[in-house]
């Protein structure tokens, strides 16, 4: 993913933001004893992409890679409404609870920009996307960086169109959707309200992404590392704030890591499992990567 990338990663000041004010607030009403649900996978599957991840001769892409990890942010979704059999070969192929977290397609939201044509293609996606059942994680909806506040209605009719069946998590990039206090609550209380996920995105050259507001019990984060060495302790650092945030009680993260070169995906997924394993006391797979999940050759 090249969104945010910077030429010089060594300049970006890479420090956590505190959390938002309303976070606590949003986790302490979202019930007790709730079992942790940690998933943590890469953005695609694609060999060519992944390299030093496949053994010599893996034919079946998916299938090594879903023995490796429990889930997958699947992009491909973005670039084409795949028919109903092919979702249901994938979840053919998969193990028991390993989990797909797609992104709604580009006509719903680049093409279309969640206009009333959308919602023919909405329906179309979800139809097909049923068929992966219980392995349906939540689907997530990248808006262009041009899309601002001025579309507000349209937000709010796309909010209260969705079905409430299918766990949502949206993505803004644009700066107005944030920097504008009155705008960012407006924002925040519509998905709050609608039990939506808010998306949070580390990328070295949009900082104000990182606005660690969450709006239900999820975190759903899409980091992307910098094909640098400061990729490591910005993964310490999640680890931290996941941990401090499971205390308050969340119970649902999903961390999906790229690159700008997605060539260690792999090895920094492998990282963050292993710490997140020794911090939270859960036991998630550490996927088999060359350098065996250690620092890479940054």
């Amino acid at each position: 993913m090249k969104f945010g990338k910077v030429d010089n990663p060594e300049l970006i000041d890479f420090s956590f933001p505190e959390d938002h004010p309303s976070t606590a607030a949003v986790l302490a009403n979202t019930g007790e004893n709730q079992k942790l649900n940690v998933y943590v996978g890469c953005a695609k599957w694609n060999r060519q992409d992944l390299k030093n991840f496949y053994p010599r001769g893996t034919k079946d892409e998916l299938g090594y890679y879903s023995s490796q990890f429990n889930c997958i942010e699947l992009n491909a979704t973005f670039y084409r409404l795949f028919p109903a059999e092919q979702f249901s070969k994938w979840y053919d192929k998969t193990p028991s609870g390993f989990k797909f977290f797609p992104k709604l397609s580009q006509d719903i939201s680049h093409l279309r920009r969640l206009n009333e044509k959308v919602y023919p293609f909405v329906d179309a996606y979800l139809d097909a996307a049923s068929n992966l059942k219980e392995k349906l994680g939540t689907i997530f909806l990248q808006m262009h960086n041009n899309f601002g506040p001025k579309n507000w209605d349209r937000v709010v009719r796309f909010v209260e169109y969705w079905p409430k069946e299918f766990p949502l998590a949206i993505e803004f990039r644009h700066t107005d959707w944030f920097n504008d206090a009155k705008v960012a609550e407006e924002l925040y209380h519509l998905l709050e309200e609608n039990t939506m996920a808010n998306v949070l995105v580390d990328t070295a050259g949009r900082r104000d992404l990182m606005h660690m507001r969450l709006t239900n019990n999820e975190a759903f984060i899409r980091y992307v590392g910098a094909n640098h060495v400061s990729d490591y302790p910005r993964l310490d650092d999640w680890v931290q704030r996941l941990k401090s945030w499971s205390a308050l009680g969340l119970s649902n993260i999903h961390f999906f890591v790229h690159q700008n070169l997605e060539v260690e995906s792999p090895l920094l997924s492998a990282y963050i499992i292993d710490n997140l394993n020794q911090e939270l006391g859960i036991d998630l797979r550490i996927p088999q990567t060359l350098g065996g999940g250690q620092k890479g050759l940054f």
